[in-house]
């Protein structure tokens, strides 16, 4: 009989697969890169932008989506190390009434300044398990963080958010989005993890999908 897997085995495991998903990708790398309608797909009509001259990479997500989660260290990473001329901005997404919470908890926190808590969010709800459903939990949560419970309710039921979070709607509705995590590229591509069969390899393709782009510019 089986017993638990050793911490060694389960790293093992956890190369293994990441070690695998990387070799799926290498062949579309080997042709010359990734492939329109593989892992990337071409946005029609293109998406009109809001980082002016730089390039643009938009993340879609869901606080509660344990997909979201995982990407979430490796694209923490990625942004720290992104050149001058790209301006990368995340987009909360609702793709059901369940969802909703979390998007107005996010554009809440945005208009307060305060995204940098985005890890303490995704820890409470995957790591922690603490339910943030309603906004009197989430106050309680980001009290202990420093935000004033106050100006966090008031926030949230602000105007500002609640327009915030109908261009969210509107921006995911305009790219035909139907999960998350996705990455859109400058308005004009789209990928995400399950597509590119990784969240690195996803973020590889963003980042020939970008120098696409300066080519096109040139």
């Amino acid at each position: 009989m089986s017993g638990p897997l050793r911490p060694q085995t389960r790293q093992f495991l956890k190369t293994a697969t990441a070690g695998a998903a990387w070799l799926a990708f290498a062949p579309a790398q080997a042709q010359g890169g990734p492939k329109e309608g593989v892992e990337y797909r071409v946005v029609q009509p293109t998406q009109q932008t809001d980082s002016g001259a730089k390039l643009e990479v938009l993340e879609f997500f869901w606080y509660g989506c344990p997909h979201c989660f995982s990407l979430e260290p490796t694209l923490r990473d990625w942004v720290k190390k992104l050149p001058a001329d790209v301006a990368f901005r995340k987009v909360h997404v609702a793709l059901g009434p369940a969802w909703e919470p979390h998007q107005q908890l996010f554009y809440t926190l945005e208009s307060l300044g305060k995204n940098a808590l985005d890890e303490k969010v995704f820890a409470a709800l995957h790591v922690e398990r603490i339910t943030l459903d309603k906004p009197d939990r989430m106050a309680d949560f980001l009290a202990k963080h420093g935000i004033e419970r106050k100006a966090f309710l008031d926030t949230y039921d602000s105007f500002a958010v609640r327009t915030r979070k109908q261009k969210a709607t509107q921006q995911a509705r305009a790219w035909g989005l139907d999960g998350v995590p996705a990455l859109a590229v400058n308005g004009k591509y789209f990928t995400a993890p399950s597509m590119a069969k990784g969240n690195a390899q996803s973020l590889q393709v963003v980042e020939y999908l970008l120098d696409l782009e300066r080519k096109a510019r040139k």
